[in-house]
């Protein structure tokens, strides 16, 4: 087999006119335009990267915020019921204390007025058991009681201070001698014990009055001895009002 040098020379110049030619007019291009898709790809991949940064960013911010939210959101809940068991607390505590106040307010009242109901019981009790015994010692009045009311009477006015005895028999208007029942019978006799008592003769009125029930008092404008069994009851009554 003979070789053809020189047509083998022209093949292998055809080959490199045909690389050179691909590679000035169609490699070039290619290269160019591959080489700029891949710059606008590079470039989108970089934006996209930039995008998915700033994204991935604003997420982050956006769950950050969130995350600051829901804590103020738990903080202000938190402070809310705190300040609404302390709201209710001190409501409570309020209304605990009004109560309390006013249980003890009706309690007070209840003990007064049951104190007022028990007082006017006592008095009502102790002016009817007081109207009872006046009627009873009513029924008592006699000779006997009188003569002893004279006793006491008699002895009354010798207990007096001299000066007083002289008063009562100077006194220009008299002295009134009250009894309850008339004592037409027994008249003398009282007066001259009254004055005998007296020391002197003192202007005597004889007088009657009912309320005395019995007894026997000497009364005059500027004097009056009590003698009788109304004015016991009405030292009893006193005794039992300040009692209670």
């Amino acid at each position: 087999m003979t070789l053809d040098l020189w047509g083998l020379g022209l093949q292998a110049i055809n080959v490199l006119i045909l690389v050179w030619l691909l590679s000035r007019v169609f490699w070039r291009p290619v290269a160019g335009a591959i080489a700029r898709r891949q710059a606008t790809i590079k470039a989108m991949v970089e934006t996209a990267e930039t995008t998915q940064a700033k994204a991935d960013a604003a997420l982050a911010e956006v769950t950050q915020a969130r995350a600051g939210i829901n804590a103020e959101r738990g903080a202000a809940l938190d402070a809310a019921k705190a300040e609404a068991e302390a709201a209710t607390k001190a409501t409570l505590a309020e209304a605990r204390s009004k109560a309390d106040a006013m249980l003890a307010a009706a309690k007070i009242t209840i003990e007064r007025d049951s104190e007022a109901a028990r007082k006017a019981n006592e008095l009502h009790a102790s002016d009817l058991s007081l109207r009872i015994a006046a009627r009873l010692l009513a029924r008592m009045n006699g000779p006997v009681v009188q003569s002893a009311f004279l006793s006491q009477l008699v002895e009354a006015i010798a207990n007096m201070h001299e000066a007083e005895r002289s008063a009562l028999v100077d006194d220009p208007a008299g002295i009134e001698v009250i009894s309850a029942a008339e004592i037409d019978r027994a008249q003398p006799e009282i007066e001259t014990a009254i004055q005998t008592a007296l020391g002197g003769s003192a202007r005597l009125r004889f007088v009657t009055d009912p309320d005395l029930i019995a007894g026997l008092e000497l009364r005059s404008p500027h004097f009056v001895l009590h003698n009788s069994w109304q004015a016991d009851l009405t030292e009893i009554r006193k005794a039992m009002q300040n009692a209670a």
